[in-house]
């Protein structure tokens, strides 16, 4: 058996090691090191991008498009058409008019019953509250296929005609988590102490909540309406599974695609695009302007 090492040599080692850790640490990784991860990190970023802007860019590209035949798959010419004639089929239109009805009567229902529960889950202590939260993500977490047929499961054993209002009731059940969720964020960071000061300058509930609280916590509350409205527009399974002879834009474009893709779709999907991307910066503008006044 060879002796184990004198003490001398393990106190040397330690202070080679740590020597050469402070070298490193004063010096980093050499300069063509930094250089290939930027550079690695921008290609990353930008294909990343590439990656989930190319199919918003074609379904723009083809709005444009005079197709040759039924469907608006390969590019033919340049065209204006689609455009200038953009409800030339009803049965898009009237889908798209009565998506845009269920969007607004389920952003409303969502936004305020998902704001109360968000607002109840921060500020108030009961016994039910973990287990409250936790249904509360099952909606997000939970497959679209089966809270859409549980619902329609549901419907059909009270014998309930489906249509506008299951449609209402089916996206609700998920939107309210989305709103809960997002509103909660926002509210954690409130102080409650604000409340208390308006009730105990006289002021009712009620007015304390709509002149104090609300407007602290609304940009929250309209960032999670918009999303609502987004994922209102955009459901496809469980609203189908719950529709009835009721038909929306995303179902009208399913049922559509078997016989013709005319470019109206492309028209009317460019639109909301457009549409949301001019929410999007009036919201930011207003945030910097609201900003802007508070630090002045």
């Amino acid at each position: 058996m060879s002796a184990p090492p004198a003490p001398t040599a393990l106190a040397q080692d330690a202070r080679s090691s740590a020597s050469g850790l402070a070298v490193l640490g004063r010096g980093g990784p050499p300069p063509w090191l930094r250089r290939a991860g930027r550079i690695g990190l921008a290609v990353v970023a930008f294909g990343t991008l590439l990656y989930l802007f190319i199919p918003i860019v074609v379904v723009v590209v083809f709005s444009f498009n005079e197709p040759q035949g039924k469907y608006n798959y390969v590019w033919n010419q340049f065209s204006l058409d689609a455009w200038t004639d953009p409800f030339r089929y009803e049965e898009l239109r009237d889908a798209l008019v009565f998506s845009f009805q269920v969007a607004a009567v389920v952003t409303v229902i969502s936004a305020v019953l998902g704001t109360l529960m968000a607002i109840a889950m921060v500020k108030y202590r009961f016994r039910a509250k973990g287990v409250i939260g936790t249904i509360l993500i099952l909606p997000l977490t939970m497959p679209e296929v089966v809270l859409g047929f549980s619902l329609l499961t549901l419907f059909v054993s009270v014998n309930w005609a489906r249509g506008f209002v299951t449609i209402v009731i089916a996206q609700v059940m998920f939107s309210v988590s989305y709103v809960a969720t997002t509103v909660r964020a926002r509210v954690r960071g409130f102080d409650w102490g604000l409340e208390e000061a308006a009730l105990d300058l006289g002021s009712p509930p009620w007015r304390t909540f709509l002149r104090v609280t609300l407007p602290l916590i609304l940009p929250g509350v309209i960032a999670a309406a918009l999303l609502t409205f987004a994922l209102s527009l955009d459901d496809f399974i469980i609203t189908y599974l719950n529709s009835g002879k009721d038909t929306t834009f995303p179902i009208q474009v399913w049922t559509t695609k078997k016989s013709r893709v005319p470019p109206q779709i492309n028209v009317f999907s460019t639109a909301i695009l457009v549409a949301s991307i001019a929410i999007a910066l009036l919201g930011v503008y207003l945030t910097n302007r609201r900003a802007k006044k508070l630090g002045a």
